[in-house]
C-alpha cells in the first residue's frame, strides 16, 4: 500500500520569498511561483500591522488552523506587509552560489530575515500507522495555543500527515526527510517495536520527535493492570464488528437530517437535544456533528413574524438550547451567503442589513427571557467543536440529575 501525504500550510499570502521549497519526494504542495522582477526604484518597506481588531483576529486564527490561505483582500490588506521589490535576476556569477543553496537543506532557513518580518515555515511531521486521526488531532489543538504566534509574530508552520507507515523502511525513509528538512516529528505507532525505532533513529539522526500515543497507553494499562495489544485498528486481523452503538448513530445522523430547519415539528419529542437560534448561527452544522457523536438533534429557526411550532413547549425544556451570536459578525456571515446564492446589490433584501439583523437577534432574545429554562450559548468566536462541548456537557449534567441554574446562562 502506497503511503498517503497529507499537508497543510499555515502560513500568511504573500509572505514567502521568491524561492523553491525542499523537495519532499513528490508529494509536497508545488513551488510558489516568485514574483515578477521590477527594475524601478523599490519602494520603502512598510512595518508590519500592529495588529487587528478581536473578529479579524479571530478569523484569521481560524482560517490558518484550518489550513486556508487568506485571499480575501480585506485580509491580504490587513495582514500583508509590503516589501521591497525584488532585486533583477542573478548574474551568471551568482547562479552557482543560488543554485547551492537549493541542494543544501540545511540552508534554507538562512534566506529568511530575522526581523519578525518573515520567518522560514516550521515542518512537522506526524507519522501514523493507521488513519492518522489521532496525530492530526492532537496537533491541531496543540497549534491552537499558538495562535497569537500564528496570526501577529508571522510564524508560519508547515504540517505534513503521513498515514499508514506500516513497516520499518518506510518508516526510517520518513526519519531520514525529517532530517533533511529540520522537521518536529510526531508520531502514533501502536507496534512498540516500532515506537521505539522511531525513538532511536531520532536519536541518532538529532529529529526532535515525541510520541503522542505512548504516555497516554501506558497510563491506561498501568491503571488496569492489563498490557496493549500492540495491534493498530487498521490491522487485518483486527475488524471491530458493527456493534449496536454504530446502527445508533446511523440512526441519529438520519433523525438529524430530516429534522433539519425545522421540519417535522410532530417529531420534537424524539429528539434528543434541540437547538433553536436565528438563520445563520451554525444549527445546521452543529447538529450534523452532534449527530455523528449519537444524539438525535432537531433544529428550529427563530423568524420575526412566524411563531414557533407548539410543539416544542409542550416537550421535555430541558432538551432545548438557544443560540446566539454577535450582530456584526452575524452581518458579515449574512452577506457572505447573500453573495454565495448570486444577490446583486438590487435583488438584496433585508436579510442582511444590519437593522433587520439586530432586530432579528432581539426578538430571539426575549423568546430566551421567556423561557429561563433554555441554555443560551453564544456562538461568536466558538469553533462547532467548542459549541457541541458546552451542548454535550450541559445534556449529560441534566440526564444526571446534576444542579444547574435554571435561568438563561451564557457560554
Amino acid at each position: 500500500m502506497e503511503e498517503l501525504l497529507v499537508s497543510k500550510v499555515f502560513l500568511f499570502p504573500k509572505l514567502l520569498p521568491a524561492r523553491r521549497f525542499l523537495p519532499l519526494s513528490a508529494c509536497l504542495p508545488e513551488d510558489i511561483p516568485s514574483r515578477t522582477a521590477d527594475h524601478g526604484p523599490e519602494p520603502p518597506v512598510r512595518k508590519p500591522p500592529k495588529g487587528s481588531s478581536q473578529l479579524n483576529r479571530w478569523s484569521r486564527a481560524r482560517a490558518i488552523r484550518s489550513g486556508r490561505r487568506l485571499d480575501g483582500p480585506t485580509f491580504r490588506k490587513m495582514t500583508a506587509p509590503s516589501f521591497p521589490s525584488p532585486p533583477p535576476p542573478p548574474s551568471s556569477s551568482s547562479t552557482s552560489s543560488l543554485n547551492q543553496l537549493d541542494e543544501n537543506p540545511q540552508s534554507i532557513s538562512d534566506a529568511f530575515q530575522d526581523d519578525g518580518v518573515m520567518a522560514a515555515a516550521k515542518p512537522i511531521y506526524m507519522v501514523s500507522d493507521g488513519t492518522g486521526w489521532t496525530a492530526e488531532h492532537s496537533v491541531n489543538a496543540a497549534l491552537g495555543q499558538f495562535e497569537n504566534c500564528l496570526v501577529d509574530r508571522i510564524c508560519p508552520v508547515n504540517t505534513h500527515l503521513f498515514s499508514g507507515v506500516e513497516d520499518m523502511e518506510r518508516l526510517m525513509e520518513v526519519i531520514k526527510q525529517a532530517a533533511k528538512e529540520g522537521a518536529l516529528l510526531l508520531y502514533t505507532l501502536a507496534d512498540p517495536s516500532m515506537a521505539e525505532s522511531a525513538e532511536h533513529a531520532c536519536n541518532l539522526w538529532g529529529v526532535p520527535s515525541a510520541d503522542i500515543l505512548r504516555p497516554t497507553t501506558e497510563a491506561i494499562a498501568a491503571h488496569l493492570g492489563v498490557p496493549p495489544s500492540g495491534i493498530p485498528r487498521g490491522a487485518p486481523g483486527r475488524k471491530a464488528p458493527l456493534t449496536e452503538e454504530y446502527f445508533r448513530r446511523i440512526e441519529a445522523i438520519d433523525f438529524t437530517i430530516k429534522q433539519d430547519d425545522g421540519a417535522q415539528p410532530q417529531n420534537l419529542n424524539r429528539a434528543h437535544i434541540i437547538l433553536v437560534g436565528v438563520s445563520r448561527t451554525g444549527k445546521t452544522p452543529l447538529s450534523i456533528y452532534l449527530a455523528q457523536k449519537g444524539y438525535k438533534v432537531a433544529n428550529v429557526p427563530i423568524v420575526m413574524g412566524v411563531e414557533l411550532p407548539k410543539t416544542l413547549f409542550e416537550i421535555n425544556q430541558e432538551k432545548v438550547f438557544g443560540l446566539t451570536i454577535n450582530p456584526v459578525v452575524l452581518q458579515s456571515i449574512r452577506k457572505a451567503r447573500a453573495k454565495s446564492l448570486g444577490f446583486d446589490s438590487e435583488m438584496r433584501s433585508n436579510y442582511s442589513e444590519m437593522d433587520h439583523v439586530r432586530g432579528e437577534l432581539e426578538y430571539a432574545n426575549r423568546i430566551f427571557m421567556q423561557n429561563p429554562v433554555w441554555p443560551v450559548i453564544e456562538v461568536t468566536g466558538k469553533a462547532i467543536e467548542e459549541t457541541a462541548a458546552v451542548v454535550a456537557r450541559i445534556y449529560h449534567d441534566r440526564k444526571q440529575k446534576c444542579l444547574m441554574p435554571r435561568i438563561s446562562k451564557r457560554y
